[in-house]
């Protein structure tokens, strides 16, 4: 009896903090989480230099230009930021064809982040078995999305008939600035430059100094994803689990609208979805409740590159228009006709749970699936297609 009215009293002074305080706590490893997230973006950008931008001369056919867009976003850690860069590479004489699988394939890379998060949780057999889950859910939506859009745009370019339809009725329009759309930047803007500045302050090379950002922040997240985790689940019972489960868990369409409105505001996939992987570690959320979520996420991502194909002018400006509106019109028929049909709606979640449930038995399986999908897979098969001449 003693046992049960200790359990159930656990945002009480007997848990040994208010709950306010916690709530205080949660809000700044929330915030420490983003700098780590933003750590390892500049941490690549900085030490891949224009290399990663590179990458995109080899997309020469469908298959290198989605994997390109794989390779390319694991790289700079922001589909917002690869989108942006094909709508520019787009109002510069890409073609629009080749385009198209680019932005597929970044819809996939940038789920590498939040695979990154979960394995904050690698010590906790069970938070790291639901956190994983949550994770690579949105890698396997997105590849089950890439299988199956991809041949049917090869075959009938539909998907460019409605980027074309839809940017003939909105070209003309006034631009619209990125920069003072996104408030998160700007919080996370001053630790990171911090950062930069003191490893260029120490003579250390581009190369080096940015290797030294990502451990920084994979490092953070795995100390602010263990002590979130312990908060979370202190707090999450009574008002506060009924307040979130309002917004994100109360049924798919909420978690659908609550991913793409908060990841509108954001300007970044990663960020948001990073930031449900610790609550549905700490057991908040079912991996059901998080699915309709990421599909959200997907979504609400699109708002960079159709904001950045505003502020297109020339002859080219209607094809860098077409292109963000080709990001928007795939993601939103992904959701359209993955989840409305239980058969395809269901391979995403059976294939995360058996990997989460290998994961946690063998972490090897952990470090062969992020190497394999997001680096060495792509690196081989773009080294293939060029070797055969494609």
């Amino acid at each position: 009896m003693t046992t049960t009215t200790l359990q159930a009293q656990p945002g009480t002074h007997a848990a040994g903090m208010p709950p306010a305080l916690r709530w205080a706590m949660i809000a700044a490893l929330v915030y420490l989480l983003l700098v780590a997230v933003a750590l390892i973006s500049g941490g690549f950008k900085m030490s891949a230099g224009d290399s990663a931008k590179e990458l995109f001369a080899f997309a020469s056919n469908p298959v290198t230009a989605v994997i390109v867009g794989v390779l390319a976003t694991a790289l700079i850690q922001s589909s917002s930021t690869v989108s942006s860069i094909i709508v520019g590479l787009v109002a510069g004489g890409l073609p629009v064809s080749i385009a198209i699988p680019m932005i597929m394939g970044a819809n996939m890379g940038t789920t590498i982040t939040n695979t990154i998060v979960s394995l904050g949780m690698i010590r906790n057999g069970e938070d790291f078995k639901r956190g994983f889950s949550a994770a690579t859910i949105h890698d396997f939506f997105n590849l089950l999305s890439i299988l199956i859009f991809l041949p049917l745009e090869v075959m009938f370019g539909f998907l460019e008939r409605i980027g074309a339809s839809l940017a003939t009725l909105f070209i003309g329009g006034d631009s619209v600035s990125t920069s003072s759309f996104n408030f998160i930047k700007p919080l996370v803007k001053p630790p990171v430059n911090f950062a930069k500045d003191s490893i260029h302050g120490a003579g250390m090379s581009d190369l080096i100094g940015g290797v030294l950002l990502i451990i920084l922040g994979i490092v953070g997240i795995f100390l602010v994803i263990t002590y979130i985790g312990k908060h979370l689940k202190v707090l999450m019972v009574g008002r506060a689990k009924e307040i979130l489960h309002t917004a994100v868990g109360k049924g798919p369409l909420s978690g659908i609208f609550t991913g793409t409105l908060l990841t509108v505001l954001v300007q970044s996939s990663s960020t948001t979805t990073s930031l449900i992987v610790p609550l549905a570690g700490s057991g908040a959320f079912t991996l059901r409740q998080v699915y309709p979520f990421t599909l959200g996420a997907n979504i609400g991502t699109c708002i960079t590159a159709l904001l950045a194909a505003t502020a297109i002018s020339g002859a080219n400006a209607i094809f860098a228009l077409q292109i963000a509106f080709v990001h928007l019109a795939y993601n939103v028929l992904g959701v359209a006709l993955i989840y409305s049909l239980p058969f395809l709606r269901d391979i995403p979640i059976k294939l995360a749970t058996s990997l989460a449930a290998l994961a946690v038995k063998n972490k090897l399986y952990v470090v062969a699936y992020i190497g394999a999908v997001f680096f060495f897979l792509p690196l081989i098969l773009i080294g293939g297609s060029k070797l055969l001449g494609l």
